[in-house]
């Protein structure tokens, strides 16, 4: 329904006829979530930008950028970058600098909103059409930043971002986990249903499956008997915490404080911490254990090597954080976010309602009447986006912002493998910097399920129900 919603204020962009037209055929949604997936597609399709400029019939028409060394536009500067074998990444640098930048700018002004009253409202909730020539101006903009040491001091900021979104897609992920088990769960000991008996032990048992298919072909391809000591370590040491992770989630204490915990949680941590370490290794610049990274440097084809770019752990990276913006946006906090600290990403229920005037509603205690503010509700019409947050926010709009501002740079570095620019062109696809980074994510993703599992038990002052 906020998809539907969304595409009707996105329809307002082409003018007011197209607008009404829409918004009378898509059904009424909550404001907060018409806006959260706006901005969530507006992201998408400055990825999409991002990604076709990774794209190799566009690599001659890239070269022409003033910041190119080989470009008739070039001014002179200190440090050259050949555009034949790097020019897609810095374009890709470019276009999520901008982004990122807008991002972090809402960020800013949005600093303690507390209800659609503010007078910031209307540029968090609307101006959609002078939003989007901004930032397609901001992004010509930047491809006459010179290339001197921007390349190189970006993708600094893009790694710390990039890193501090993963802190929160674990989150999501952990959360995710969390919110399918308690449905299921919950189903289960509702109705007694044999169907939902066998769906729990069937998602589980097929996670544990394809995670230990994955463990194995990660000691197949990427470890050598004698040799690879750090990839036998990680795919070791991964594995037996996953193990220790999956007795926790059933242990009697666990079990006692947190009575839906179980091994479905398990599994979906599990196969992630797979994707992740085979992430990481694939990553690994040595060459006798990474077979990716043999076909990379196996020819000279500078075309070539531009168009590894977009490789199949980006693909499958862009496609779980984008899941997990969509998550972020559509997701209502439930109390699984209680014990995965995900309060400020997701949409509180503020008690708003629509259709004041139903009597069931009003006889309901915990109704609050919310008339919604919108040109077609002043008009006489039904409202068609209706306002929820005249009397309390749904969510923090400037950690929104903020968190797709990080989301932006981990974009940025997942299309670029963490490349650094000016670097050997060996590196584009395979640098220590990104290995280490998604091992270490494993990491924390297991310690912060360990952790919502343990917390209620330790935590026995605090109401997680």
């Amino acid at each position: 329904m906020g998809l539907v919603c969304s595409t009707a204020q996105l329809a307002c962009l082409c003018g007011s006829t197209a607008c009404s037209f829409c918004c009378s055929q898509c059904p009424t949604c909550r404001n907060s979530t018409s806006t959260r997936i706006m901005y969530a597609l507006l992201l998408m399709l400055g990825t999409i930008v991002a990604c076709i400029t990774l794209s190799p019939g566009l690599q001659d028409a890239l070269k022409k950028v003033p910041f190119c060394a080989n470009s008739s536009n070039y001014a002179p500067s200190k440090i050259t970058v050949d555009c034949n074998s790097a020019v897609g990444y810095l374009a890709v640098y470019r276009i999520c600098f901008i982004i990122s930048l807008y991002f972090f700018l809402m960020s800013v002004m949005m600093i303690k909103v507390r209800s659609s009253n503010d007078p910031r409202a209307p540029i968090q909730n609307g101006f959609w059409a002078i939003k989007y020539l901004l930032i397609i101006g901001g992004i010509i903009g930047a491809f006459f930043i010179p290339e001197t040491s921007f390349g190189t001091t970006w993708m600094y900021f893009g790694m710390i971002g990039g890193f501090l979104f993963i802190i929160i897609q674990l989150i999501l992920i952990v959360d995710f986990a969390h919110s399918w088990a308690d449905e299921w769960v919950g189903n289960y000991n509702e109705t007694e249903s044999k169907g939902w008996y066998a769906a729990l032990l069937g998602a589980t048992f097929f996670f544990y499956a394809a995670s230990i298919t994955g463990i194995v072909l990660l000691f197949v391809y990427f470890t050598h008997a004698d040799s690879c000591a750090l990839n036998k370590f990680f795919i070791s040491f991964n594995l037996i915490l996953c193990a220790i992770t999956s007795v926790i989630s059933t242990l009697p204490t666990v079990q006692e404080h947190h009575p839906r915990s179980g091994l479905l949680q398990s599994s979906i941590v599990t196969l992630y911490v797979v994707y992740l370490t085979w992430s990481g290794i694939s990553n690994s610049p040595d060459r006798n254990c990474n077979p990716g990274f043999m076909q990379i440097i196996s020819g000279n084809d500078t075309n070539a090597q531009n168009r590894v770019a977009f490789d199949k752990e980006s693909i499958i990276g862009l496609i779980i954080w984008f899941s997990c913006v969509l998550y972020s946006s559509l997701r209502t906090a439930s109390k699984s976010s209680k014990i995965t600290m995900s309060e400020n990403i997701l949409v509180k229920d503020n008690g708003a309602v629509r259709n004041a005037g139903d009597q069931s509603l009003i006889d309901n205690e915990d109704y609050t009447p919310v008339e919604g503010r919108s040109p077609d509700a002043e008009n006489g019409n039904e409202a068609k986006v209706w306002d929820n947050e005249e009397d309390t926010v749904a969510y923090n709009w400037s950690f929104f912002h903020l968190m797709f501002a990080l989301a932006t740079l981990y974009v940025m570095m997942t299309l670029t493998n963490w490349y650094q620019p000016n670097s050997n062109l060996e590196t584009l696809n395979a640098n220590t910097a990104s290995m280490w980074v998604k091992i270490i994510s494993s990491w924390m993703c297991l310690g912060l399920y360990t952790w919502s599992l343990i917390a209620p038990a330790i935590l026995r002052n605090r109401d997680f129900s």
